[in-house]
C-alpha cells in the first residue's frame, strides 16, 4: 500500500511539474469523459421524465384495453385495421367476468379550447371519464375534490382541471373552485384542480380538463376511440386479471378459438418497453461514437508516456542500479499513466455535470446525474491509463541499468 501512495505521490509531482504538458495529455480523456458523463445525464433524466410521464397517464396499478395492439410495420397494422372498436359493452363483460377486478373504468380523449372570461387556452387535452375513474390512481385534486360519481353518471356539466390550465385562466390570486369556464362553448364548473406534475420535453403534462364522458361525447361526438383501463383488487394478480379480461372480451366479442385477438392490452410496463427498444439502440450508438474519443485520450497517454521514459531513462537505470526490481518500475509507471488518465476523468465528470445542468436548465430537455455514472466514468479512464500504459512500463522495466546510467 505505501508502494502504491509512493508512487501516487511521484506521479502527481510529475504532473504538477509539467503543467502544460499534463494537461494536453489528459485533454482527450477530459473531452470524452465531459460528453459521456453529460450525454448520460440527459439521457438519464429523460428517461425518468418518461417513465413519470407514462405513470402519470397509464398508472402502474392498472392495465387497458385498446383497438389495436402493439404493431411494429405496416403488415402487421394492415392485419389489425379491422378491429373493432372499444365499446362500453366491453368494460362491462370484463367487470362480469372477473371476481378480481375492482374497477373498470371507460375514458376518451381530445383537444379543445377552454375559455374564462376575456382569457382561453387553444389544444388543452380534454379527457371524458366514466364514473369509477375515481378508484385510479392518475386522478388526484390537491384543491377542492373530484367529481363524484354521481355526478359522472348523471352528466353534470363539472370538472376537474389541470395545475397549468387553472394557472393560465386565474393566476395565482383568484381561487378557481366553483369558477364557471366554457369547454368547446360548454359551460363547467371547477370542483377541483390536480396537483402539478411537470413537463415532458417542454410540453405541459398539467394542461388538461377532466369531464364526464357523456358530456364529452355532447361536445365531441360518439364516434371519438375509447379505451377501458381496469384495475386489479390486488396488483400481484394483474397477469390473471389480464388473462380474464382476455376471455370475457373474446367470449363477447364471438371469437372463435384459432381466431386471433382483434384489441390489445397494455400495461406501464408494455409502454416503457416499447420506448427503452426504441430508444436505446440510439442511445447506445451515442454513447458509443462519443467513448471513442477515450481510445484517442488513450494513445495520447502512451505516447506521452514512452516519452517520459525516455527522459527518465537514467533515472530509472539509477533505481534500477539500488536496486529497484521490475515490478516496481512496472509499477510506477503505471501508477503515473492511471493517475494522469483519473485526473482528466475528474475534470471531464465535473464539466460533464455543469454542462448536463446548463442544458437542462435553459432548454427541455432534463438532465439527471447518477452517482453511478460518475463513478462508471472514473473508473474508466482508470482502466483507460492502465491499458495504454502497460506498454511504456514494460519499456521502462526492461532497461538494462548499465546502458541506462550511460545515456546522457
Amino acid at each position: 500500500m505505501n508502494k502504491i501512495f509512493e508512487s501516487a505521490m511521484i506521479a502527481l509531482d510529475a504532473i504538477w511539474s509539467a503543467k502544460l504538458r499534463s494537461f494536453m495529455t489528459v485533454l482527450g480523456n477530459i473531452v470524452a469523459v465531459t460528453s459521456i458523463i453529460a450525454v448520460v445525464s440527459m439521457i438519464q433524466g429523460l428517461n425518468a421524465s418518461v417513465k413519470q410521464a407514462i405513470l402519470n397517464q397509464a398508472g402502474a396499478d392498472s392495465f387497458s384495453v385498446q383497438r389495436f395492439p402493439i404493431t411494429r410495420s405496416d403488415d402487421e397494422f394492415e392485419k389489425v385495421r379491422g378491429n373493432p372498436r372499444v365499446t362500453l359493452n366491453d368494460a362491462r363483460a370484463i367487470k362480469r367476468y372477473s371476481d378480481l377486478v375492482e374497477a373498470v373504468m371507460v375514458d376518451s380523449q381530445g383537444s379543445g379550447r377552454v375559455t374564462y372570461r376575456d382569457k382561453s387556452i387553444d389544444s388543452t387535452q380534454i379527457r371524458g371519464v366514466t364514473s369509477e375513474y375515481i378508484d385510479f390512481s392518475t386522478f388526484d385534486a390537491e384543491r377542492g375534490r373530484l367529481m363524484s360519481p354521481t355526478e359522472v353518471e348523471t352528466v353534470r356539466p363539472v370538472t376537474v382541471v389541470g395545475w397549468q390550465t387553472a394557472d393560465r385562466l386565474f393566476g395565482a390570486s383568484v381561487d378557481p373552485l366553483d369558477k364557471t369556464i366554457q369547454i368547446e362553448g360548454v359551460h363547467f364548473r371547477i370542483v377541483g384542480v390536480s396537483a402539478k406534475k411537470g413537463s415532458l420535453l417542454g410540453r405541459s403534462q398539467d394542461e388538461f380538463a377532466v369531464i364526464p364522458l357523456g358530456q364529452f361525447q355532447m361536445i365531441f361526438g360518439s364516434r371519438r376511440q375509447l379505451s377501458v383501463t381496469v384495475k386489479p383488487r390486488d396488483l400481484s394478480q394483474i397477469t390473471q386479471v389480464m388473462d380474464d379480461a382476455t376471455l370475457a372480451l373474446r367470449t363477447a366479442r364471438r371469437l372463435k378459438p384459432k381466431q386471433p385477438d382483434n384489441f390489445g392490452l397494455f400495461t406501464s410496463d408494455t409502454i416503457l418497453d416499447i420506448y427503452h427498444s426504441a430508444t436505446n439502440g440510439i442511445f447506445a450508438v451515442l454513447i458509443g461514437v462519443v467513448a471513442l474519443s477515450l481510445v484517442v485520450g488513450g494513445i495520447v497517454i502512451m505516447n506521452i508516456m514512452l516519452m517520459v521514459v525516455t527522459e527518465r531513462t537514467r533515472e530509472i537505470g539509477l533505481r534500477k542500479a539500488l536496486g529497484a526490481r521490475r515490478s516496481d518500475i512496472m509499477a510506477q509507471m503505471l501508477t503515473e499513466s492511471v493517475v494522469l488518465s483519473v485526473f482528466g476523468g475528474i475534470i471531464g465528470t465535473i464539466l460533464g455535470a455543469g454542462i448536463a445542468f446548463a442544458i437542462a436548465s435553459f432548454t427541455p430537455i432534463p438532465a439527471n446525474v447518477e452517482l453511478w455514472s460518475v463513478g462508471l466514468g472514473i473508473s474508466i479512464t482508470a482502466l483507460v491509463g492502465l491499458f495504454f500504459g502497460i506498454y511504456p512500463a514494460m519499456q521502462a522495466a526492461s532497461l538494462d541499468p548499465i546502458e541506462a546510467l550511460r545515456k546522457e
